[in-house]
């Protein structure tokens, strides 16, 4: 993180991230297929856990409560690794290979939660539509969160899935309100 602070991510070499991590290119190469999996390492991880949180998640619980409910829990550890997370956010805000390979992982993490959804008996339609809506929630309340980071970013996802429900409301009122 500190190569891609210092030298900007397309001026850093592999050998530079081995060289100053104290292993040698093969052994980096042995963990990252290439530089850009530095800054996405974990995706796995959370895709298993997300997935985890909506299947565990009890029985009867609406879509957008059981996302929510996984979406809190892999945020604990967003926030664990701010120190971590804010440099990787601005390094990938300037990179735009950077932010394309983000919204390729958004992609398959959507998906992911999609796919849990759909094993709790939801339809494929509405399974997508709870997913995309709920992953754009999250990366909303993370966006508000490293703008204020003074509220937690529990206190942010909360507020998004507030907002969501208000927004959800507010459009079933007025398609139930007479016609012009």
């Amino acid at each position: 993180m500190e190569l891609y602070q210092e030298q900007g991510f397309d001026r850093t070499t592999a050998a530079e991230i081995a060289a100053r991590a104290g292993v040698n290119e093969r052994t980096f190469f042995r963990h990252f297929p290439d530089k850009r999996e530095v800054l996405f390492d974990g995706e796995a991880e959370l895709r298993t856990a997300l997935m985890r949180a909506v299947a565990e998640a009890p029985e009867g619980l609406a879509p957008f409560e059981a996302l929510l409910r996984a979406f809190r829990k892999s945020a604990r550890n967003l926030a664990d690794n701010r120190p971590f997370s804010d440099p990787r956010w601005k390094v990938i805000a300037v990179t735009p290979a950077l932010r394309e390979r983000e919204l390729a992982k958004h992609a398959s993490l959507t998906e992911a939660v999609a796919e849990a959804l759909r094993r709790r008996g939801l339809g494929a339609g509405l399974a997508d539509l709870a997913a995309r809506t709920g992953w754009a929630a999250f990366q909303h309340a993370v966006q508000a969160w490293i703008a204020d980071p003074a509220r937690s970013l529990d206190a942010h996802l909360t507020q998004a899935f507030a907002d969501l429900r208000a927004l959800a409301v507010a459009a079933l009122s007025t398609q139930a309100g007479p016609e012009h």
